[in-house]
């Protein structure tokens, strides 16, 4: 096996350790590198990059790998958060992971990777990377609990043909397993869940901060007033918790969920019930198209899509297809299609593409 000059990007977590493990087991040459990617707050309690920091760093000394920081602290306010903001401004959900894999941890930071020499940059992502006829394929991990591929769908053909995921083919035991025999000493880190690279802190008191909220009127489909919210931005398609409303006689006391925004009233709108019409959706438009292997998928094919992070894959064709612009019918009706999230889309273990959802 060719021995290449491999830099592992290593967030302190197990699944990245392992990965470098993994390949400095395979001969290659392997250096870690630590990511700094915000710098607001970054003493405050709830961002945890320092201790990430001294995590990969203590992992580096046990496998005997040299480490090397750099800050994308400017890329990722000017790439990333930006977006992210301007998208809750406009009343939508966006996932900032994709973005954030797509400029920084496989754009600033592959960029860097080969200005310091390196054949291939690394994550600890769970999917894998197959060369198929000169061109490369994103696949599903192969534990379909924590398959990544959702996260990676932006991702192109140059960035996939210069990047390794050394634990896509393991299941999560498997790489808690190894990192345990090591003595890791992060081996029972619990997954972090927070925004990428910000970390988790309560939500609304952060959005709060860079974001004026006006607090407006919780009505039914037909304008019945039923609460008050806090601000639009701080609710999201299908939300339950938090709308500070219960149950009532005439619903039978079932919960309410947020089914729409109105942004021109300021009004959020909730219906009761799970399975209420209003939260269902045969079909959604999806705008901002990127296909993996640069070439768009067919028409009125079966594939399969997700509208959101651990849903199952639903069976769907794509009915209209332009160059930044589709449609996808669903043979059931999806709960919660929620603006500025991603659908992707995906033939068998394969991850074709998607975008990002207009309704």
């Amino acid at each position: 096996m060719k021995k290449y000059r491999v830099i592992v990007g290593m967030s302190g977590g197990v699944d990245s350790s392992v990965a470098a493990y993994l390949l400095k087991q395979q001969g290659h040459e392997v250096t870690g590198l630590f990511m700094k990617n915000w710098e607001d707050d970054d003493t405050g309690e709830y961002c945890s990059s320092r201790q990430d920091f001294l995590d990969a760093v203590s992992v580096a000394d046990v496998l005997d790998i040299p480490m090397e920081v750099v800050n994308f602290s400017a890329e990722y306010k000017d790439r990333v958060f930006s977006h992210f903001l301007a998208e809750y401004q406009a009343g939508r959900t966006p996932n900032p992971d994709v973005l954030c894999n797509a400029e920084i941890k496989f754009k600033a930071f592959l960029d860097h990777a080969h200005k310091l020499g390196a054949d291939y940059i690394a994550t600890g992502h769970y999917a894998q990377v197959r060369e198929v006829d000169g061109g490369f394929q994103l696949l599903k991990g192969e534990d379909g609990t924590k398959d990544q591929s959702y996260f990676l769908y932006r991702l192109n053909q140059a960035q996939l043909a210069n990047t390794l995921f050394p634990v896509g083919h393991l299941y999560k035991r498997e790489v808690r397993r190894i990192a345990r025999d090591l003595k890791l000493p992060n081996c029972a880190k619990k997954d972090s869940t927070g925004i990428c690279f910000i970390g988790e802190r309560p939500f609304r008191e952060f959005l709060n901060r860079y974001l004026p909220h006006e607090p407006g009127e919780i009505q039914t489909p037909d304008g019945k007033v039923i609460g008050q919210h806090l601000g639009l931005m701080y609710y999201t398609i299908g939300q339950r918790q938090g709308l500070g409303i219960g149950g009532t006689r005439d619903g039978g006391g079932e919960p309410w969920f947020v089914s729409a925004k109105d942004m021109a009233r300021n009004v959020l709108v909730a219906v009761q019930g799970h399975d209420h019409p209003d939260l269902l959706r045969p079909s959604l438009q999806a705008t901002d198209l990127t296909w993996i292997s640069g070439k768009q998928p067919h028409c009125n094919w079966v594939y399969a899509a997700k509208t959101r992070y651990r849903q199952a894959d639903a069976p769907c064709a794509i009915t209209q297809l332009t160059q930044n612009h589709c449609q996808v019918d669903f043979a059931q009706d999806q709960w919660a299609v929620t603006p500025g999230q991603s659908v992707v889309i995906y033939e068998s273990k394969v991850c074709l593409g998607g975008g990002i959802i207009l309704g």
